[in-house]
């Protein structure tokens, strides 16, 4: 199975950008919603098309696979027990140009950070930072979204102090979207369920992986050919290599690497993680005094890493990056920077290259393409 999509003939794709409207302890918002722009493929411009209706920190967003509909969290919390997160839906209008409001439904927890839609098309899953819960919703017919209908609360703590509690930074599904793995940053756990699309459920599988203490594993990614999974762990600069038992979900780490080519990792405060549709390159952020892109080539055989270098991102606090459909272009989301960069990927060797094409875009988050048969 392989998620590479034929990408004949493509000119153009539509990216839509998560952002955050609010100020909060570790942001100033400044943005109103969510941003539309048109990537050109021949010159890797940006080209504005336009924004959703008000929506409050749209942080992380996702798109339905028919390209339908788009789902946002609305990262807002309290300190308070209980659930004060949310998460929207939109209708995607005007072949993609434009969004319109569906509803809005509980986060089932606080502070959501991720969302995801399964590979069916009809659930949506979310991770809850501030609660250290993950939820799944049903999406009903005209893409409106249900009330949670599975919910499980993550139990423990790490050993530094931001892991004073469960802290769910993502949750995804495998390939074949048997599972879904949930990363939590406070257990330094990967969290690993059965995902029941008949019922409606995340059941735990009982193979939860134990990363390294104090490492805090973010944001998880999984290789479009090879059953491996690459976790990057925010806490201490690392990258967690792991083979993926398909029948079982269950993961196994066979390599450890850092982020950086030299200095403390505990500074890295690492971000995001994603690899080129060939496999042949994987690509993580380091934010805080580095700003900088960590790119790998991947060993087709034992799926190990080896650092090629790494690329300034042009701005500060590189959060969500993305790559192109065709492999041909990565572009971040500079957090306190307010822009989006676009570098076009050596195919040859794995380094990115700066072509001088950027964006402003206010307090950008995350970076999604319109899905598949949808692009021009």
């Amino acid at each position: 199975m392989t998620d590479i999509p034929d990408t004949t003939g493509m000119t153009t794709q539509l990216l839509y950008i998560g952002t955050y409207t609010e100020k909060e302890s570790h942001v100033a918002g400044k943005a109103t919603g969510i941003y539309i722009y048109e990537l050109d493929m021949t010159t890797g411009a940006l080209n504005y098309i336009g924004i959703s209706p008000a929506t409050t920190n749209p942080s992380y967003i996702d798109i339905s696979p028919e390209g339908n509909w788009l789902y946002a969290v609305n990262e807002t919390g309290s300190n308070e027990a209980g659930s004060s997160g949310s998460v929207s839906a939109f209708r995607l209008i005007n072949h993609g140009k434009g969004l319109e409001f569906i509803n809005k439904v509980s986060s089932a927890g606080n502070y959501p950070c991720y969302i995801q839609v399964d590979k069916t098309g009809k659930y949506v899953m979310a991770a809850n930072y501030g609660s250290g819960t993950v939820a799944l919703f049903t999406i009903e017919t005209n893409g409106k979204l249900g009330n949670a209908v599975s919910v499980d609360q993550h139990i423990g703590k790490g050993p530094t102090a931001r892991q004073e509690a469960a802290h769910a930074h993502m949750i995804m599904v495998s390939r074949n979207n048997r599972f879904a793995y949930s990363c939590d940053l406070g257990t330094d756990r990967i969290y690993i369920y059965r995902l029941d699309t008949d019922n409606g459920k995340l059941i735990p599988e009982g193979n939860d992986h134990i990363s390294r203490p104090g490492s805090g594993p973010r944001h998880l990614a999984l290789h479009p050919i090879k059953s491996f999974a690459y976790v990057v762990n925010e806490l201490n600069g690392t990258i967690a290599c792991m083979k993926i038992d398909t029948l079982t979900g269950a993961l196994a780490r066979f390599q450890t690497i850092s982020t950086l080519a030299e200095g403390n990792g505990y500074e890295a405060s690492c971000a995001d993680i994603h690899i080129t549709p060939s496999g042949n390159y994987l690509y993580a952020s380091n934010r805080g005094q580095f700003n900088n892109i960590a790119m790998y080539s991947i060993n087709s055989n034992t799926g190990e890493l080896t650092l090629i270098g790494h690329q300034s991102v042009k701005g500060k606090t590189p959060r969500n990056f993305i790559i192109d459909r065709t492999g041909s272009y990565l572009l971040i989301a500079n957090q306190d920077s307010d822009n989006v960069v676009t570098f076009r990927i050596d195919q040859e060797t794995g380094k990115l290259i700066d072509i001088g094409v950027e964006v402003s875009v206010p307090t950008p988050v995350c970076l999604k393409f319109l899905p598949g048969k949808h692009y021009n």
